[in-house]
């Protein structure tokens, strides 16, 4: 047994470390939030457009009767929206290049105010839709509310912009504890919840999306809060109010998105196979133990139900179906294929997008890279499932994307199949399941380095170091993709970043090197987390 003082010397290092990842985690999402050049993430002109439309007093419009207001419209004309990248995965001969564009400079873009945040009529082409009516209003009023707050209601589009972009990076950074609390109370490894608080490092597309402007950072919160409460029923909290307190989260994701509906399978499979639940209990037992559960698998629905799922209901009431379609399509000349041919393109863009097509999808990473990050994230859930004192929990976190997934697929299909066209298909539906993976992937490291805490240990700065490289190949492949054609010096290109940012250039070299400097920080704690038994045994 470890001396007291080695103990509370681990437990001093491991909240350092713990602090120093999360800051890590947020200020690597903060220079996303700068990198990206403004609107060149998916749907980030809509985004922007709802939220200005609930701080102006547009109330939220029926599913397709949204429209861009003048102030989004003049704003994609601002920055140049209509071009390709130089890094997009093919140039497109009819359209004009990003890099050739001319950019309206920060200080003469336009303003919101009352008269540019709403739209003075019907939509004037397809492109000036505004779909996300299509989901609920909270992130939408979080965001106004933000606006309201800083006092940019009424102010240049781009700095609306990047507040909005740090809202959602706000919103990223209580996955990183939770994450790290989670692992921890299902392994007993202090070391275990580090390794899981690396995680979101490993995907650039976490970054990207988490550092812009989407509903999708209130859900990969509300699947972090989720996944916490599911890993307390899973050590033995069976109490009714944390059923009750589950079903309130998954409601607040309600509000926000529909596939936030998919986390209650899980929380019912938590319960049935955690302690005390219906599938562990013997035989004489079982029937009360299955009572217990769908008490309490109730008492979550029903919760979340009244916060949030009453949307849902409302609208198969009001428009006959659950989701309506928020933008009609062009559909002319599309024709399934098939089963084979569904699956096969459906997973390589589940894939392609969970680990790196920046932009609008349109800055793709080499398929070696996604290829990889995908067949290592698998092996790693199959290792997770092999360890014997977790592999009932490690199943039922496992189950978690692999109901997003299964729902985004089954969803895509029923589209595909009667249209032809591949929707829904983006890496970032799965975002709601990124803690669980982090615990997923502690477990299996912790499970292949034989489970001795000095061997996960020893793994934290190896798992940070291989973050940090993966972050660091991200941000240089978007910043070439976004800025850098073939051809052109770095200051070229840093002058066009320049050019597009709401801020001036001391903050784009303020905020990466601050990055830099706390990933320094987070490896030398990591390292020190190796030592402390040492020190208290010499």
């Amino acid at each position: 047994m470890a001396p007291v003082g080695a103990r509370t010397t681990e437990r001093g290092a491991a909240r350092r470390l713990d602090v120093l990842l999360t800051l890590l985690v947020v200020a690597v999402a903060a220079t996303w939030a700068l990198l990206t050049p403004p609107l060149r993430a998916p749907d980030e002109p809509q985004h922007l457009n709802s939220v200005l439309r609930v701080a102006h007093g547009g109330g939220w419009p029926k599913p397709g009767d949204a429209v861009l207001a003048p102030v989004v419209q003049q704003a994609r004309l601002d920055v140049a929206l209509a071009t390709d990248l130089p890094g997009r995965y093919v140039d497109r001969a009819a359209t004009p290049q990003f890099a050739d564009a001319d950019i309206v400079p920060a200080a003469e873009r336009a303003r919101t105010d009352a008269t540019t945040a709403l739209p003075h009529g019907p939509a004037a082409e397809p492109d000036d839709v505004d779909q996300m009516s299509q989901h609920p209003p909270l992130y939408y009023a979080l965001g106004a509310g933000v606006l309201h707050a800083t006092g940019l209601a009424d102010g240049r589009w781009d700095l609306q912009l990047l507040a909005l972009r740090l809202l959602d990076v706000a919103l990223l950074a209580p996955l990183v504890p939770l994450a790290a609390w989670s692992a921890r109370r299902l392994t007993g490894s202090t070391a275990a919840g580090a390794l899981a608080a690396t995680f979101p490092l490993f995907s650039p597309q976490v970054g990207h999306i988490l550092g812009a402007v989407n509903n999708d950072a209130l859900i990969t919160l509300v699947g972090g809060v989720v996944t916490a409460l599911v890993v307390r029923v899973l050590t033995g909290d069976r109490r009714l109010r944390t059923a009750a307190a589950i079903g309130v989260v998954v409601g607040v994701g309600l509000l926000t998105k529909v596939m936030a509906a998919f986390l209650l399978p899980v929380v019912a499979l938590a319960y049935l196979i955690g302690p005390g639940g219906a599938l562990g209990a013997g035989t004489r037992g079982r029937g009360r133990a299955l009572g217990g559960d769908v008490v309490r698998v109730l008492a979550s629905g029903g919760a979340a139900l009244a916060v949030g799922g009453w949307w849902w209901v409302r609208n198969l009431v009001i428009y006959g179906t659950v989701q309506p379609v928020g933008i009609e399509r062009d559909l002319q000349g599309m024709v399934p294929e098939g089963v084979v041919a569904y699956t096969v393109q459906a997973w390589r863009r589940l894939s392609r997008s969970f680990f790196g097509d920046l932009g609008w999808l349109d800055l793709r990473t080499p398929q070696g890279f996604w290829m990889t990050a995908t067949v290592v994230l698998l092996a790693l859930g199959v290792v997770a499932l092999t360890a014997r004192r977790t592999w009932r929990p490690a199943l039922v976190l496992v189950a978690l994307p692999t109901t997003l997934t299964v729902a985004i697929l089954y969803n895509g299909w029923s589209y595909y199949q009667q249209h032809g066209l591949l929707v829904g298909h983006q890496g970032r539906y799965l975002f709601g399941g990124l803690a669980a993976l982090a615990v997923i992937v502690a477990v299996a490291v912790r499970r292949l380095v034989g489970g001795s805490e000095a061997r996960v240990r020893a793994a934290v700065p190896v798992a940070l170091a291989a973050g940090l490289a993966v972050t660091c190949y991200g941000l240089w492949f978007a910043f070439r993709g976004f800025y850098r054609p073939d051809g052109w010096p770095l200051g070229a290109a840093f002058d066009r970043w320049e050019l597009l940012s709401p801020v001036g250039a001391g903050w784009l070299v303020a905020v990466p090197a601050l990055t830099a400097a706390v990933a320094l920080a987070a490896v030398s704690a990591a390292v020190r987390l190796t030592l402390p038994r040492r020190r208290a045994q010499l």
